[in-house]
């Protein structure tokens, strides 16, 4: 690692407040896991109160200032954290792979769509621009501006500890805003580098600020009344309760939750490609995403043909220690996840799904104590067993027959999730057909993990998301700043005489 990254070393994490490390106040820590070794690697101080009400109290000062720097001034500060992201674009994956436990392939995946999300954002002089209308009545001219709401922050998953947050901090920092993150406290080095990053490129002081910690960091967010809007990426009851209690406080939220992602392979999709689509999006980053597929749903005959080769292809998984070149899945983020993953897999054998490739106990050579599991391959699934119906969130595909389209449709729009789904399929009008009717706010067609591109935005349906808009994208430009309508004319154009009467055009 280069001097650059000085959250790297084995020292307790911090906060970062005011464009500077500080020591959390509450003298409460816990304990951050290298999940390959299963040893501690540092410590976590976790915020108190206090601690956010000095996030939001820099935030609040450094704010005013940075709301009237030109947006191509703002751009200019972006332009250059980019370019520090491209230059330590693999230490970041790095610390990902040692914190989470994700490949390091992946986690350098993760890193540059994350970084898609700054390029964007580096737009922001563009995307800032608003309508003008000349003449809308005689004399009168009318015209839109998007202007930035305060302070702002971000509560992120341990699943993506660089990637979300760059669906969050970018766009509303180009727009004007100050934002307080509070990263997972699974795996925060990341965010404390990003700080560090930030402040190198020139962002003033106050204008990015991380908190770490748990629940009463959350809640000291949500219940702060300088906190203009809140974004969360998480599971869905707490996405709820995020969304419930900020909107009871004021804020604008955008919470994304859990998901039950399907997909759905058709009797003439190409086996070998759908085979390949469903090991990856359902093993890669051992299942550890809001978008990994979850559940197949195999069409007609096509189950008698795919099953085989999933299940040979999930036998032969190649588990171990991200860092190697040819890993292909690592571990589970925590001991706990991990328990609660294999409890889920006895819970399917006793709802009498059929286990086809058990996971469970799965150990690494030399990495024993770690924290692995193995691919694990159910079928004969029902829709009303509880492996079929709740996040599992791990390497678990759950296979489920139906006769013919219309009940794989019916099937997908039945569940409680809506975030993503994939149809593989060699015939047009089935995917025109499944892209129009299906109830899910992300569709792939022959594409298993459809998360879309950075100028798009990301976002579900039904229980997976709570509020009105998706994140980043020109969707995140909308979240992050209030439009202001101005209408203008001058004295020369002015009747006199005082008028009654609601105005119209004229």
């Amino acid at each position: 690692m280069s001097s650059a990254s000085p959250y790297t070393r084995s020292e307790d994490l911090t906060h970062f407040i005011g464009g500077k490390p500080v020591a959390a106040t509450s003298g409460r820590s816990q304990a951050v896991y290298n999940p390959t070794t299963g040893a501690v690697a540092r410590q976590l101080q976790l915020a108190s109160v206090e601690d956010v009400n000095a996030a939001v109290a820099a935030a609040q000062a450094a704010f005013p200032a940075w709301a009237e720097a030109p947006p191509l001034r703002r751009a200019r500060v972006m332009q250059g954290f980019l370019q520090l992201l491209n230059r330590h674009k693999d230490e970041i994956a790095a610390m990902i792979t040692a914190e989470h436990g994700k490949v390091f392939s992946d986690a350098q995946g993760e890193v540059m769509r994350g970084i898609d999300i700054v390029e964007f954002a580096c737009g922001v002089p563009q995307l800032l621009k608003g309508d003008y209308t000349e003449q809308v009545s005689t004399g009168i001219d009318n015209w839109t501006l998007r202007q930035p709401l305060g302070v702002v922050a971000g509560i992120t998953p341990f699943n993506f500890p660089f990637m979300v947050p760059m669906w969050m901090a970018p766009l509303a920092i180009a727009t004007g805003n100050a934002f307080i993150l509070k990263p997972s406290e699974r795996d925060p080095s990341p965010s404390l580098f990003i700080a560090e990053l930030f402040r190198q490129a020139g962002l003033p002081d106050g204008i990015f600020n991380v908190v770490q910690g748990d629940k009463i960091a959350v809640d000291a967010l949500l219940h702060h009344p300088d906190v203009r809007a809140l974004s969360f990426v998480g599971s869905t009851p707490i996405a709820q309760y995020i969304y419930e209690t900020g909107a009871r406080h004021g804020k604008r939220v955008q919470a994304l939750g859990g998901a039950k992602n399907h997909m759905v392979v058709m009797p003439d999709a190409d086996i070998e490609q759908a085979v390949d689509a469903l090991i990856g999006a359902a093993y890669g980053s051992a299942g550890e995403r809001c978008m990994a597929i979850s559940v197949a749903v195999l069409v007609g005959d096509v189950a008698d043909k795919i099953m085989p080769r999933l299940a040979e292809r999930a036998r032969a998984l190649k588990i171990k220690n991200g860092m190697e070149p040819d890993a292909e899945m690592g571990p589970i983020v925590t001991r706990e996840a991990r328990d609660r993953i294999e409890n889920y897999i006895a819970l399917g054998v006793e709802e009498g799904a059929k286990l086809v490739v058990d996971g469970r106990g799965h150990r690494v050579a030399g990495f024993e104590n770690g924290f692995f599991t193995g691919g694990t391959l159910f079928d004969q699934v029902k829709p009303t067993m509880r492996i079929y119906k709740e996040e599992i969130f791990g390497p678990v595909l759950v296979c489920v027959r139906v006769h013919d389209f219309a009940e794989a449709l019916q099937l997908v729009n039945g569940h409680e999730y809506g975030n993503g789904v994939a149809c593989f399929t060699s015939d047009g009008n089935v995917a025109r057909e499944f892209a129009r009717r299906v109830q899910v706010g992300m569709v792939g067609i022959n594409v298993p993990i459809p998360v879309p591109m950075a100028w798009h935005g990301f976002g579900g349906w039904k229980k997976s998301l709570f509020g009105d808009m998706h994140a980043y994208g020109e969707e995140g430009v909308r979240f992050y700043t209030k439009q202001k309508s101005v209408m203008q004319r001058w004295s020369s154009s002015i009747a006199k005489g005082a008028e009654f009467v609601m105005p119209t055009s004229q």
